[in-house]
């Protein structure tokens, strides 16, 4: 799975400030909605909805905050990184560094889980989440997220 297909330069963020879950999820929505052409409500109850089944921080200070949005033709993601911490109740109580938004349509929840598998394989390569601490730039975070060598 090419990350760079579905998670573009212009849709990396840095130094996102949010002081609880609730409100990221307003924030992520929000630029979600302005990058995809998206109805901003739409995209936050999409995402409240599936939060509030259980928490998309899956450990490591990362989140993956993920919806079905109608119409959508195919998965598309944003990768974040909070200026403070915030709390997502992940799995091992971890506060989130990073937020990876993917939203994707209805027809395609295994494209949904193929995208998921490959972020977790490269957050778990190693060096990398250290290489994203170091990062000061939207660009920077994005060239280290999806670089083939980590120094």
């Amino acid at each position: 799975m090419d990350l760079s297909t579905i998670i573009l330069p212009e849709h990396v963020f840095v130094g996102v400030s949010a002081p609880t879950k609730w409100r990221a999820l307003q924030i992520l929505s929000s630029k979600a909605a302005s990058c995809f052409g998206l109805d901003e409500t739409m995209v936050l109850r999409a995402l409240e909805t599936r939060e509030k089944l259980g928490t998309t921080g899956i450990g490591n200070g990362v989140a993956v905050p993920h919806a079905a949005i109608a119409g959508m033709t195919r998965p598309r993601g944003l990768m974040v990184h909070f200026a403070h911490a915030v709390d997502f109740e992940a799995i091992d109580d971890v506060p989130t560094e990073w937020a990876f938004v993917l939203l994707f349509g209805e027809a395609g929840r295994s494209d949904y889980l193929n995208v998921l598998a490959a972020i977790a394989r490269r957050l778990r390569t190693e060096g990398v989440l250290t290489a994203m601490r170091q990062a000061k730039t939207a660009d920077e975070l994005y060239s280290v997220f999806l670089s083939d060598t980590i120094l």
